[in-house]
């Protein structure tokens, strides 16, 4: 059979049944959610293979575009309303980055909100890759990037069939990958975390979800969550509510309990207050290097994030 970057291609063709594929159910190891359609890990998995076909999402680049365009088409499908936010970003050494974030909504007249967030653009170098001849090519961004991005698409498919019962916005980020230096490939801080600094300086002062949480490297084949520091610092009830669904659908050996984490685009956010929380795992070899490639995925780890996403969600519009 033929294979996509170590996935059988097979798995790219799940999304041309993407409503049946809703449907499907996860593995589940713990009690009775609060109800509903189950998410599909298979989707997520098939959602991290299809954005991998257009190549490292890097911006600038036509795979970057190509990208852009079938995120926006597929939530405009799905979401009741999406908006593509075009901006610029000047680099400290005087290099303009156009970049695009993408923020969908459901039930957008509902005053209660949740916000979802991921970064869907791939690091321009591979810094960490063993062979030096490697580390100037970009990351395909499976599991950083196109895993959290899968997750956040999977639950789109899922609302568009079922309508959450509070709101929920989906922001895409982009620039979260973005800043090296290009002779030493040393990390620019000031010049990551693009995306989700434009939107807390342009909409932080009046947007107030209920929180938010995000999503980043969520599909490692050996998952373990920590308790997100910064997160912990600015939103600790969140981070309580979200590990406490987590222990009680029987994921507490994935949710784990210590504290980690990583500066990520829920920094800004919080900064500017809008409360976030990150699920991220850091603890995954392929980090920054050309070999985060879609045979490093778990369906079954996406399956488990999503689940627990949904069920954090089910339970506040339930009020508990």
């Amino acid at each position: 059979m033929m294979r996509l970057r170590g996935r059988p291609l097979a798995s790219v063709l799940l999304l041309l049944a993407a409503p049946a594929l809703g449907a499907l159910q996860a593995c589940q190891r713990g009690p009775e959610t609060a109800g509903g359609e189950r998410f599909s890990g298979a989707l997520a998995d098939s959602l991290v293979d299809r954005q991998l076909v257009f190549g490292p999402r890097v911006p600038g680049t036509e795979a970057h575009a190509e990208a852009l365009a079938w995120l926006t088409g597929y939530l405009g499908a799905r979401a009741d309303s999406v908006e593509t936010i075009a901006f610029t970003h000047v680099t400290t050494r005087g290099d303009t980055v156009a970049l695009t974030n993408v923020f969908a909504r459901f039930r957008p007249a509902e005053p209660a909100r949740i916000l979802l967030v991921a970064h869907w653009d791939s690091r321009p170098v591979a810094e960490n890759s063993a062979d030096p001849a490697e580390r100037r090519q970009p990351v395909p961004g499976a599991n950083d990037g196109a895993s959290g991005v899968a997750v956040l698409l999977a639950l789109a498919d899922l609302f568009s069939r079922e309508p959450p019962p509070v709101g929920i916005d989906v922001l895409l980020t982009d620039g979260e990958d973005w800043g090296y230096d290009p002779e030493t490939l040393d990390t620019l801080s000031e010049d990551m975390l693009l995306g989700a600094r434009h939107f807390a300086r342009t909409r932080g002062a009046d947007y107030r979800p209920l929180y938010g949480i995000l999503l980043d490297m969520v599909g490692d084949q050996n998952p373990s969550f920590p308790r997100d520091g910064i997160s912990l610092q600015f939103a600790p009830e969140v981070v309580s509510r979200v590990w406490a669904v987590a222990e009680e659908l029987g994921y507490g050996d994935v949710f784990v309990d210590r504290i980690g984490g990583a500066t990520d685009d829920h920094l800004p956010l919080n900064e500017a207050g809008i409360r976030t929380i990150d699920v991220i795992d850091l603890d995954y070899p392929w980090w920054h290097t050309t070999e985060d490639t879609a045979d490093k995925i778990s369906a079954e780890t996406l399956g488990i994030v999503g689940e627990v996403v949904l069920e954090v969600i089910r339970r506040q519009g339930g009020g508990s």
